[in-house]
This record gives structure tokens, C-alpha cells and sequence, in this order.
């Protein structure tokens, strides 16, 4: 019977995969952060990576957010909370307390929901925007004919505070295209984070410029039967 790996192998053996693509592209692996992506997984499994050195952590959806990572942050107050699932408008004022980072703002009603979120709070999060490089309709993201204007629309209101790009590609599709794309819209507008690669393809994200790599399965395994 072979013994399952523990969470804290998985995690090592990720980092090792990222430090390899990363000198394969000739790139420092300290200009990638590696998202550990606790989506579905309980606060227990979210603990274990921390004990295993894991300090930035995302999540697709608000509540369960809420549920996990404020008893967790009174333990670990240097923990990082990135938001990375599409964000309803009547969850701003949530996302906006809990997060250090929004990776999925895609449109004007999102931008006019957290602006007024944050002025509530006193605290806006780093913010990315997620472009919908395959124009797939079921996705969040703003289209890419849309995206040029959006950003442009986003650096004029929240400054310093948008950092970069997010997408997930199109998954029966060769992933660098659009990988290469959200580059180049990065470059153009000067915008430095680059959120794309999950767990089937960060090593590909990584060649073509990626800063942050969201990595799920890879680390917590399949999601629970129950999610």
C-alpha cells in the first residue's frame, strides 16, 4: 500500500516545481508567490500548510472566507488572504474587510461597490483585474475588447492600488497564448502582478512572466466530497 503524501511533501514538492521553471526561465523564483488556494479544504488543512511555512492563502468565495481566516489570523497575523473567485457586488463591504488582495475585479458596478466599501472601512486591498482571455461566457472577467478601457478606467480611481492582471484560461486550451496575452496587456500598462497558473499549468504561467501562481489540488489534494 503506498502512504499518501502529507501536505507539508506537497507543498515542498510545489515549491521545488516552482523554483525549477524558474530558473528554467531564467527568472529569480523570490519574484513568484505561490497562492495556496484552501478553496472547499477546512481550517484544519489551512493550519497544516501554515505550520509548513504557507503564508498567502486564497479563496473563491466570501463566507467561506469569513468562516476560516479571522481565527486563523489571531494565530498568524502575517498571513495574506487573496480573493480570487468572482465577487458579487452585495459582498464588497465583506471582501473589503477580509482581504489583502482582490484578484477578480471585472467590472464598473464591482469598481463602485468596493470604492464605497472601502471608504466604510477605511481600507482598500490590493486589487487585480481578472480579463476573460477566451471570451468564455460562463467566466467572470472583463472581455478582452473591454479590458484596455477597463484598466485604464481602474488606474484613474484607485491609483497605486491596482497592481496587476488575473486570468484562467479556457481549460480544453493550450494555456501560454493567453498567458502571453495578459503579459502584454500587463507591459502596456505598466502593471507589474501577474496572477496566472494553477495547478495544471503554473510551470507554463511561470515561463511566460506569472508573480503569483494560484495552487490548489497540487497542495490540499481533491476538493472534499462534501463541497
Amino acid at each position: 500500500m503506498v502512504t499518501p503524501l502529507l501536505l507539508a511533501d506537497r507543498l515542498a514538492h510545489v515549491r521545488a516545481q516552482i523554483d525549477t521553471a524558474a530558473h528554467a526561465a531564467a527568472r529569480d523564483p523570490a519574484e513568484i508567490t505561490l497562492v495556496a488556494v484552501s478553496k472547499f479544504h477546512p481550517a484544519t488543512s489551512v493550519q497544516e500548510a501554515i505550520q509548513a511555512g504557507q503564508r498567502v492563502f486564497g479563496e473563491n468565495r466570501v463566507q467561506e472566507a469569513a468562516a476560516k481566516f479571522p481565527a486563523l489570523r489571531a494565530t498568524h497575523p502575517d498571513i495574506r488572504l487573496h480573493l480570487i473567485g468572482g465577487l458579487q457586488t452585495n459582498k464588497a463591504r465583506d471582501a473589503v474587510r477580509l482581504a489583502d488582495m482582490i484578484e477578480s475585479l471585472d467590472r464598473p458596478a464591482l469598481s463602485d461597490a468596493l470604492a464605497k466599501a472601502a471608504d466604510m472601512e477605511g481600507r482598500m486591498p490590493d486589487l487585480l483585474i481578472e480579463v476573460n482571455t477566451g471570451d468564455e461566457p460562463q467566466k467572470f472577467g472583463v472581455p478582452r475588447e473591454q479590458a484596455d478601457a477597463f484598466i485604464r478606467a481602474s488606474r484613474a480611481r484607485f491609483g497605486d492600488r491596482l497592481k496587476g492582471l488575473m486570468c484562467i484560461p479556457p481549460a480544453e486550451q493550450n494555456p501560454v497564448p493567453h498567458f502571453q496575452l495578459l503579459r502584454s496587456m500587463a507591459q502596456v500598462h505598466g502593471l507589474s502582478v501577474l496572477s496566472m497558473g494553477m495547478s495544471a499549468d503554473y510551470p507554463q504561467a511561470i515561463a511566460q512572466g506569472a508573480t503569483l501562481v494560484r495552487v490548489g489540488t497540487a497542495i490540499f489534494g481533491p476538493r472534499p466530497a462534501t463541497a
